[in-house]
């Protein structure tokens, strides 16, 4: 899926201008932890290092050498660790860095979030994530997405809508509602059991060809709101599939 004649569609809103759901949707399918995290998520890094101790000391000799174990293996599990980023750092690198995948562009991302929390705390940091995230072919931010899938603002959204949002990620040039959903109708449907209380896990979905590698980059933040968007068909609350979808499930 490619962006069609350079069009974009990108309305920064406040976060009060955007439903609870969306915020708490896109916190459950990227970030369960982000209310608690400094930026970094290190439980769920050390889960996609492949460290199997439920908690870690450097004080504890077994700790230490559990994870002396699992660190030569960061290369190959370098896909599990892109999907163990938090809310913080995807914000970092959309608004700061390169979509390159040099390590050295993951510590200026560790460290940039480390200052956007310190600077900006959860709201404001939610604010703009949600502001800036990519959701379908030149939709950038919840209030485009909104209008373009759902045809009203992001403060209408329902629990469902927010629940499809937040599915079409981490890759949503591949599913969203208006284009080949199976997937993201998939992760929605986890997302929003979650919501309602269920204690399952939704994974993070790691690829090594993740869209960033490709991304446009994303629309300077500003504080007027562009041109409206031009108005689009309002689609249906997808249903949701019970099964990860197959590549030919969604075609």
């Amino acid at each position: 899926m490619r962006m069609r004649g350079g069009h974009r569609l990108y309305r920064p809103v406040p976060l009060d201008s955007i439903a609870p759901a969306a915020a708490q949707a896109a916190m459950v399918g990227e970030d369960q932890n982000f209310k608690d995290h400094g930026g970094i998520d290190y439980h769920a890094l050390l889960q996609a290092l492949g460290y199997s101790r439920n908690d870690f000391s450097w004080t504890s000799a077994r700790d230490v050498g559990e994870l002396l174990r699992v660190l030569p293996h960061v290369w190959t599990r370098r896909a599990a660790i892109r999907g163990a980023s938090t809310i913080t750092q995807q914000l970092a690198k959309n608004l700061y860095l390169s979509p390159s995948r040099n390590p050295l562009r993951k510590v200026k991302e560790a460290v940039t979030a480390y200052r956007l929390e310190a600077a900006l705390g959860k709201q404001r940091i939610l604010e703009l994530y949600l502001n800036v995230v990519e959701m379908g072919d030149g939709v950038w931010g919840v209030e485009a997405a909104s209008r373009k899938y759902f045809g009203h603002s992001a403060l209408d959204l329902s629990r469902e809508q927010a629940a499809a949002l937040s599915g079409s990620l981490p890759f949503p040039l591949r599913s969203n509602p208006g284009y080949r959903p199976a997937r993201m109708r998939w992760r929605q449907e986890l997302i929003l059991r979650r919501m309602q209380g269920e204690q399952i896990e939704v994974p993070q979905e790691i690829d090594e060809t993740a869209d960033s590698a490709t991304q446009t980059p994303v629309p300077t933040v500003d504080s007027s709101p562009p041109a409206a968007a031009s108005e689009q068909e309002p689609a249906p609350s997808p249903p949701a599939d019970s099964t990860p979808p197959s590549d030919s499930a969604e075609r």
